[in-house]
């Protein structure tokens, strides 16, 4: 939730802010002093300041040269009956984002407010995106495919990643269903926000409610704080259900409400809070045959099934474990600080064989080692690569 100070020496205007930015949906504290908002300012987290230019002993413009010498980082909007034009310009000069000329509508104050937010989600993503940039980034890393149906899945995320929609995940153990998802997060306007990952079957349906939409205090047994769940922490980015298939038929009732109203309530609590997340789910299981066998809720069903993404096991796209391989070698070879340059083609040849002849998933798993030894030794549905010899004690 983004958090706002109110910087203004009149009451009367610092409670109606309080209450207009409060049912805005912003968290919201103020000051009548500028010298004690200047100190909450720097030592407290603060997104957004409206900061009147008149005040006794500190003014506005005093303060706001104050806050960006002592480096805080909130967008700062002035507020003034006084100067028109002249104080604007004055104030623009200082750093300010904006500046609002009282009296002023309400309307004029949330819009303001909506527009320095959006400026600085933009910021963080430009930020976001040159840090990858200049550190290589998983943002420049194309998910490795050379296959016809891995492009056409990659396709499919460049031209979704931009929306809000829902999308499901599907495919085989091992198919890269969550490495689809951070690609969708990663392409999407919501990059600079959190990603978080949920394996809906790996936490016990007693917890799962509570770490999905949080709890308060003493809802349940060691519950000795409020805690948010994993959709507020989510909260402006993406959250992926992982193993959609095996949420609990209760949760799916729960989690079909947030869809429809983008508001949680957690264990325990009264109130519902509202949330800025998108969903992406991801599964193994034929979900449309689950909705069918009563298993699943054919509601939920659709509202996840806004997109589709299913991608094919490796066994089904051989073109790809070359780009694999040699994506793997060059990671670990990154890892230890050297530059592996050769795959026997015996190696390469073994693993596309052992791809086209198994009825079952592949999943590759690479062994770095120093000695001679090049082979590939299979166990179950799993493929030992162990990689080329490699003089580890050169450079």
């Amino acid at each position: 939730m983004t958090r706002v100070l109110v910087v203004d020496d009149e009451p009367g205007l610092r409670q109606s802010l309080g209450l207009l930015l409060s049912d805005a949906g912003y968290d919201v504290a103020a000051e009548g002093d500028a010298q004690r908002a200047l100190e909450r300012a720097t030592t407290e987290p603060v997104d957004l300041v409206l900061c009147d230019v008149r005040m006794p002993g500190m003014d506005g413009l005093a303060f706001l040269r104050a806050y960006r010498e002592r480096g805080g980082g909130g967008l700062v909007i002035m507020m003034s009956a006084y100067g028109g034009e002249e104080a604007a310009l004055a104030a623009m000069k200082e750093g300010a984002y904006d500046y609002i000329p009282k009296p002023f509508r309400p309307d004029e104050v949330v819009l303001t407010l909506r527009k320095a937010e959006e400026r600085e989600r933009l910021r963080h993503t430009v930020a976001h995106l040159r840090a990858q940039l200049d550190t290589g980034g998983p943002a420049v890393r194309a998910v490795v495919a050379e296959s016809a149906a891995m492009r056409a899945a990659l396709d499919l995320v460049a031209r979704v990643a931009e929306h809000k929609s829902t999308v499901l995940i599907t495919g085989e153990s091992g198919t890269g269903k969550e490495v689809i998802a951070r690609a969708i997060h990663r392409a999407s306007p919501r990059a600079a926000a959190p990603f978080v990952a949920i394996n809906c079957a790996a936490i016990p349906e007693n917890l799962l409610e509570s770490e999905l939409f949080g709890h308060v205090r003493g809802s349940l047994t060691g519950a000795t704080s409020d805690k948010p769940g994993l959709f507020e922490q989510a909260n402006a980015g993406t959250l992926l259900l992982d193993e959609i298939g095996e949420l609990p038929l209760g949760l799916q009732a729960k989690l079909l409400r947030v869809l429809q109203d983008g508001e949680i309530r957690r264990v325990g609590d009264q109130k519902s809070r509202r949330v800025d997340v998108r969903v992406l789910a991801a599964t193994a299981k034929d979900l449309g045959a689950e909705a069918a066998a009563g298993r699943f809720r054919e509601d939920l069903y659709y509202r996840l099934n806004v997109v589709a993404i299913a991608l094919p096991p490796l066994r089904e796209r051989r073109e790809d474990i070359p780009a694999l391989v040699t994506h793997s070698v060059e990671k670990v070879g990154r890892r230890i600080g050297k530059r592996i340059e050769h795959i026997p083609p015996e190696t390469m040849a073994a693993l596309i064989s052992y791809a086209r002849n198994t009825s079952r998933t592949c999943h590759l798993k690479l062994f770095l080692i120093d000695h001679p030894a090049r082979q590939c030794i299979s166990r179950g549905c799993y493929i030992y690569f162990v990689a080329p010899a490699v003089d580890l004690t050169r450079d």
